[in-house]
């Protein structure tokens, strides 16, 4: 079989991490099961040792245990030192994917650690952690080099080499400031793959605006040498500064660009369809409006008012149309009520609770069945802080304790 690009999607762990914004933990669940249904093969779900993750954490792994988030796998992310990886199989004992972080460039070495830690000092935390992680259970583990892109290629390779024999499954090739440019990730990428002979993952941020052209050229060299390649993505481009590679662009820039369509093979459980609800969702959480232009959810994505596209569009979508709108998953109708509207929330009561369920189909055998889950819909209420989905109220009608359990935090 040939050689495969996946995706593991961060918007867990690191699109939660853009500044001033956040979801709560109801709405990453959510967002985990959109992925999942989606077919993105790996979670970046959360911080395993930040104890305000912890209920969360573990209660996204009892929906995976029983089949409800799954086939696909929920990752943590631990800094590469033992002490990490101790603390989070304390607080989350079921943890079974990991990826551990270590800085390696020079600048992070010397400035960031003042001048406490050499590289020796590097690779032997990151050995240690990997070696603790596979003796306490770990099944998938991914190296991260922070800063890959201004270290030195040749310690990476060394670097690398050494998680390989230590356990790792992959190594995350991390362009962290957006420092690099598709050429150069792409040589980059294909030394340490060719010689390592290891799986790579490619992590980029967009402060040169280049994030999705190195996420492809990346997973491209990775494959040219002959490994998988994953892929990091969240969804609407979510991230710290200017942001990671945005996964509905990743998608179709390996499905539909001319050097990847039909040369290299993404993923075939991906299913583009859920692309157009998954971004919308995801707006809605974060409370973040989807740019116009945005690649294929952005209203004007297939808008046409130049007389010369518009007739070109008419005549046939593909004059001036890559890919269809459907394949997204767009083109249905929205319905928006512009009369009377019941909804339910911390100050809802009972009828107009009642009303909403019932016009999701979801009936209560007695007043006292449903008072009970009006309360834990008030919760969750409070908890997110703004009207709940539609997908919100099913999930807490239709799991209820999983439900309390990711909503509580305890100082």
């Amino acid at each position: 079989m040939a050689n495969m690009i996946r995706i593991i999607d961060v918007t867990n762990r690191d699109g939660v991490q853009t500044s001033r914004l956040g979801l709560a933990k109801l709405e990453k669940t959510i967002i985990n099961l959109m992925l999942n249904e989606m077919g993105i093969f790996q979670s970046e779900f959360g911080f395993p040792t930040a104890k305000h993750e912890t209920n969360y954490l573990n209660a996204n792994l009892e929906l995976a245990a029983a089949g409800v988030l799954a086939p696909m796998k929920l990752e943590g992310w631990l800094r590469a030192i033992p002490s990490d990886i101790k603390d989070a199989f304390s607080l989350v004992p079921k943890l079974k994917h990991i990826n551990l972080s270590a800085s390696t460039s020079q600048q992070l070495i010397e400035k960031k650690f003042g001048g406490k830690k050499t590289k020796a000092d590097v690779s032997a935390e990151m050995i240690a952690a990997v070696k603790l992680g596979r003796e306490l259970g770990a099944t998938g583990i991914g190296v991260n080099a922070e800063d890959a892109s201004r270290s030195d290629l040749d310690f990476l390779v060394e670097f690398a080499a050494q998680a390989k024999a230590a356990g790792a499954n992959r190594f995350r090739y991390c362009d962290t400031l957006g420092y690099d440019d598709p050429f150069t990730i792409y040589e980059r990428v294909k030394t340490i793959a060719s010689q390592v002979k290891i799986d790579i993952e490619l992590h980029c941020h967009n402060d040169l605006g280049l994030v999705v052209a190195c996420s492809v050229a990346g997973a491209k060299a990775a494959i040219d040498a002959g490994v998988d390649a994953y892929i990091n993505t969240t969804v609407n481009g979510m991230g710290e500064r200017a942001g990671n590679a945005d996964l509905v662009s990743v998608l179709l820039a390996i499905l539909k660009s001319s050097g990847f369509i039909g040369k290299y093979q993404l993923d075939p459980k991906i299913d583009l369809s859920k692309s157009w609800q998954l971004a919308k969702y995801a707006s809605y959480a974060f409370n973040v409006p989807i740019p116009i232009n945005q690649v294929g959810v952005g209203w004007n994505a297939f808008a046409h008012e130049s007389g010369i596209h518009a007739d070109g569009a008419l005549k046939d979508r593909k004059n001036y149309e890559l890919y269809d709108y459907e394949e997204l998953g767009r083109g249905e109708p929205e319905i928006i009520e512009t009369g009377r509207m019941i909804t339910t929330g911390e100050y809802g009561g009972i009828k107009g609770f009642r009303n909403v369920y019932e016009k999701m189909e979801i009936e209560f055998n007695n007043d006292e069945e449903a008072r009970n889950l009006l309360d834990l819909v008030r919760y969750a209420n409070v908890h997110t802080q703004k009207p709940l989905t539609e997908r919100e109220l099913k999930f807490v009608a239709r799991y209820p304790e999983i439900a309390r359990q990711i909503m509580t935090v305890t100082p």
